[in-house]
């Protein structure tokens, strides 16, 4: 057996971990993340890494057009934008405007098929034409959300909130933990 530094069988492990079918649908693709969450994030003390990879890996796997987070600044009482993977992004979200705040505000997923017919839209990108967004809840408070994109219009269901379900429960059970 060759030895590697401890650095390599970390990467190593991370890019097996990663290989998904390419014609694997929608749902096999959450079923065979579902499980390598806490192997992909678990042993990674700093949040902002995980969340980068996070991002990363669901951009890779689904292909959707912005894939990021939103953070809780309570100091300003607003989100502020996190780790992400696609275009340029809003910087900060406010209370009561756009869908993001309204995960923030309700602690509920929004799941919207058409964004053109969800009042108060914040359009980060003209190109977005549906979206999902996942309160991340820690000790019982909203400490993130998830907000993913899509260039296709009925492109996100409760499906995915279901599928998404795995990563945001860890996410948020190991919130306080890291750093």
């Amino acid at each position: 057996m060759t030895f590697r530094p401890r650095f390599v069988r970390y990467l190593c492990r991370m890019a097996e971990t990663l290989a998904l079918a390419p014609d694997a649908s929608r749902k096999q693709r959450y079923e065979a993340l579902s499980n390598r969450w806490k192997s992909l994030l678990g042993n990674e003390p700093n949040r902002m890494a995980n969340l980068a990879n996070a991002a990363a890996v669901l951009k890779e796997a689904f292909d959707w057009h912005w894939v990021g987070f939103y953070l809780v600044d309570k100091q300003r009482d607003e989100l502020v934008l996190g780790p992400f993977q696609g275009p340029l992004a809003c910087t900060r979200l406010h209370h009561g405007k756009g869908v993001c705040a309204a995960a923030w505000d309700e602690a509920t997923a929004q799941v919207v098929p058409n964004v053109h017919e969800f009042e108060g839209h914040v359009a980060c990108s003209s190109l977005t034409e549906s979206e999902l967004v996942i309160p991340i809840v820690s000790a019982d408070e909203v400490v993130a959300v998830l907000d993913i994109d899509s260039v296709n219009r009925d492109d996100v269901s409760a499906a995915d909130v279901a599928g998404l379900t795995p990563l945001v429960d860890f996410l948020g059970q190991n919130w306080k933990a890291w750093e």
